[in-house]
């Protein structure tokens, strides 16, 4: 009786072990997986990547065009604040249209110069990591603009500094400036003001197109139509 007993127990915790060592097998199949329907690391990275790249291309595109800047209330370039003064004044006296030509030709810099900044656009998207893409997707609207305006911003602003600043040479800018402040300083009481025009349009116009881009992302995300890939709509779609 005794050795029946002991033979039923182990056959009893033979037939236990196997059965749990089937069941953490499976559940060690499982970890590191993605699930059903979840896209995989690798197709994250490539939705993201393809994502960015065709909204940055977009929001350049947009915005290099004649009055892409300048039509556009949300990211047009304004009189810089400093001398937000010297442009009230100005028009009072009768020099609005030396005020308006100004403001005109900060934004056709802007648009000129933003082609440029396509190349940087493309070698930031080249450098994320499968860890920076699934972070992002689980972001807001904006993270991969986000992401990639932090990881971007001093190597685009560094580049792109010198393009704005030749193109503001070029469209007369800089001539506005100096005879739009040779009226002022003409009116007498009126104190000298100056601003780094440079460093100012080349902030105003990557803070458009940052804008911009992150415009696009939101489509992206939140758009079925915008999504215009098989691969968009996988990584999405979800």
């Amino acid at each position: 009786m005794r050795k029946t007993f002991y033979f039923m127990l182990t056959v009893f915790l033979c037939s236990a072990t196997f059965t749990h060592a089937g069941l953490l097998d499976n559940v060690m199949k499982g970890i590191g997986s993605p699930s059903k329907g979840e896209a995989d690391d690798s197709t994250i990275a490539s939705g993201l990547k393809e994502a960015l790249s065709i909204g940055t291309e977009k929001a350049v595109n947009n915005v290099s065009q004649v009055n892409g800047y300048f039509d556009n209330q949300m990211i047009k370039i304004l009189m810089p604040g400093k001398i937000q003064k010297v442009a009230e004044v100005l028009r009072q006296v009768g020099y609005q249209k030396e005020v308006d030509d100004f403001v005109l030709s900060m934004n056709r810099a802007a648009e000129k110069a933003a082609p440029k900044a396509k190349s940087f656009f493309v070698d930031a998207i080249k450098g994320m990591t499968f860890e920076d893409a699934r972070g992002i997707l689980n972001g807001g609207d904006t993270s991969a603009t986000e992401f990639f305006k932090k990881k971007t911003h001093d190597n685009i602003y560094s580049a792109f500094k010198p393009i704005v600043s030749s193109s503001m040479d070029e469209v007369g800018v800089t001539r506005s400036y100096k005879e739009m402040m040779g009226r002022y300083e003409t009116i007498p009481f009126m104190s000298k003001e100056s601003v780094d025009l440079d460093h100012y349009v080349t902030t105003k116009a990557m803070d458009g197109l940052f804008y911009m881009v992150g415009q696009e992302e939101k489509k992206i995300r939140t758009d079925p139509s915008a999504r215009v890939t098989d691969l968009l709509k996988s990584v999405f779609g979800k």
